[in-house]
């Protein structure tokens, strides 16, 4: 598995060779440094630690500091990777290239939040009749019974905060790369804010 940390920039659309329209998602992908390396003999398994973004020094506590070898500054975010397929060092920085020969992509972010909803935006239930008087028009409805056990279940869909959950989308494929502006683009829509993180990885059902 190969994987990297990158960024949101947003979506625009391009046109192929055949001139269809094509809706993607650009990708910013800065240099990625090793941290640290996990290995089953210490830690019993085998990942690497990459980070990026640059810290200001008086935000960076000496515990923080004490993961990062000498020759490093530390990295506003780290992140694991789990059975990273290529050889590489602390120290070493990985860019777009890492997935030159790779077509489709699984990307996981924090998905927009949209705070406390009602059952028909959250779950998309139809609610009542509209006409004067139903007195019944958003509402959920009942939700637990009359007698025994005389509960709500658990997992019954009711109003809550909607959003704010880590989630992955698939086999998104890679439609064009630019490594002057270290940018890639894939096919259809990516979870998240504009500038938020992203993590990019090469799919696995591929």
């Amino acid at each position: 598995m190969k994987g990297l940390i990158a960024k949101k920039v947003g979506m625009t659309q391009i046109f192929d060779e055949s001139g269809s329209l094509i809706p993607v998602t650009v990708i910013h992908i800065e240099p990625n440094t090793v941290i640290a390396m996990r290995t089953k003999e210490r830690n019993g398994y085998d990942a690497v630690v990459l980070g990026v973004g640059e810290m200001k020094p008086k935000k960076v506590t000496k515990p923080y500091k004490g993961q990062f070898a000498e020759n490093i500054a530390p990295k506003r975010m780290l992140r694991e990777f789990r059975d990273f397929e290529k050889e590489v060092k602390i120290g070493d920085e990985i860019g777009l290239e890492l997935f030159d020969d790779i077509r489709f992509l699984d990307i996981t972010a924090l998905s927009k939040g949209k705070g406390f909803q009602g059952v028909m935006k959250r779950w998309g239930f139809h609610g009542g009749r509209a006409s004067h008087g139903s007195k019944f028009h958003r509402e959920a409805g009942g939700t637990g019974q009359s007698t025994t056990p005389g509960h709500t279940f658990k997992n019954t869909k009711m109003a809550g905060r909607m959003g704010n959950k880590r989630v992955t989308v698939q086999n998104l494929r890679i439609v064009k790369t630019d490594p002057e502006l270290k940018v890639i683009l894939v096919r259809g829509a990516v979870p998240g804010n504009k500038d938020c993180t992203l993590i990019v990885k090469s799919a696995v059902k591929k």
